[in-house]
């Protein structure tokens, strides 16, 4: 099991920057691959933004030039840090951590609040 704790989350104005933290623990071994969701209210979960053990990197296209994923191996963390941020990026963010060769290992955080007021 691996267990996912996100931090970093509040209220922000339009423009505004925010980092988002992912510590995990536990049987950090088993996954190769962290990221970040959103969910807004009445919208499906969607990627944002996700990076490989060895640093490769995707971004959705609504958030690329504006985020920046990040992680450090040797703390287990994952890093968001959010430049640029709009109304629309409202949503809770939540850390996925999951092994890319095998779907059952796949955990989440319990989510951040993330608000940009315009």
């Amino acid at each position: 099991q691996v267990q996912l704790v996100e931090s970093g989350g509040g209220l922000v104005q339009d423009g505004g920057s925010l980092r988002l933290s992912c510590a995990a623990s536990g049987s950090v071994s088993t996954i190769n691959s962290m990221g970040w969701y959103r969910q807004a209210p009445g919208k499906e979960r969607e990627l944002v933004a996700s990076i490989t053990s060895s640093g490769g990197t995707n971004y959705a296209d609504s958030v690329r030039g504006r985020f920046t994923i990040s992680r450090d191996n040797a703390k287990n963390t994952a890093y968001l840090q959010m430049n640029g941020l709009k109304p629309e990026d409202t949503a809770v963010y939540y850390c996925n951590g999951r092994d890319i060769w095998y779907s059952a290992r796949n955990y989440w955080g319990q989510g951040t609040q993330v608000t940009v007021s315009s």
